[in-house]
Order: structure tokens, then C-alpha cells, then sequence
């Protein structure tokens, strides 16, 4: 399955998150954002620390916030 980006009725985040080290680590946040409503498909890279989301409208930040903490890390902001 392939997430499509560039569709106009999405938006792709990027969020920092510090404290993944392992594709264990990725799971645990990936599993906990793709909870939220609305997203679609989240891709979590501990090498980079970067949390890719796509969501139908913009997120709320504490929402994400609240899922990082869920699954045991820090969200550290957005790239960009």
C-alpha cells in the first residue's frame, strides 16, 4: 500500500520525536499516532528522529503530544 502525499485533501506533517532507537520504538509511536482520528498513515525513522504523518486536516498538536507520550518518548516539535 502506498500513501499518496501530494493529494489536495491531505496534509503530511513532520514531527520530531526523541528517544526512538529501534524499529521497536517506531512501532510503539507509529501504532499510538495512527490512533488519532483522521490520520492515514504515519512512518516513524528512529535513525532521524522524524515522525512522518498524513492526516486529513492538520492535527492538534497535543493530540500527537499526548500519543508520543503513550507510547513512551518525547515530542520534540515539527520539522521544518
Amino acid at each position: 500500500m502506498t500513501a499518496h502525499t501530494d493529494t489536495p485533501d491531505s496534509v503530511t506533517t513532520v514531527y520530531k520525536v526523541t528517544g526512538m532507537s529501534c524499529g521497536h520504538c517506531e512501532g510503539a509511536v507509529s501504532g499510538e499516532i495512527s490512533q488519532i482520528p483522521g490520520v492515514s498513515s504515519v512512518k516513524a525513522v528512529a535513525s532521524t528522529g522524524e515522525v512522518t504523518v498524513v492526516s486529513a486536516a492538520p492535527l492538534d498538536d497535543e493530540a500527537v503530544r499526548a500519543a508520543v507520550d503513550e507510547a513512551g518518548f518525547e515530542l520534540a516539535g515539527k520539522s521544518g
